[in-house]
């Protein structure tokens, strides 16, 4: 039998509390559809923006979203496919038992 590190677990139970957050979840749902800056989250979502700009630097910290610049603005991202996957299964999930 197989028993991961408390540490390794700690850090896998930090990675989940970033989802237990309705906006943080919303911007990670948008997303996925294609990257997209600030002022765009907060218009499609119509929260503000200094809310959305304070959850995606909690996305960020996290490692959930990465960032490119492209002139002036700062372009959003999920980070990797891992994300993706977790956010499809997770939704999969929810849709089964609704």
């Amino acid at each position: 039998m197989k028993v991961h590190s408390k540490e390794l677990l700690y850090g896998l139970s930090e990675f989940y509390k970033i989802f237990g957050d309705e906006t943080r979840l919303r911007i990670l749902d948008i997303l996925l559809n294609k990257p997209l800056c600030v002022n765009e989250i907060s218009d499609i979502l119509d929260v503000s923006q200094s809310a959305i700009s304070h959850q995606l630097k909690n996305l960020r910290a996290s490692n959930l979203v990465k960032t490119e610049k492209i002139g002036k603005n700062v372009y959003y991202s999920i980070s990797d496919k891992h994300i993706e996957i977790i956010l499809k299964y997770g939704l999969e999930h929810i849709s089964e038992v609704i």
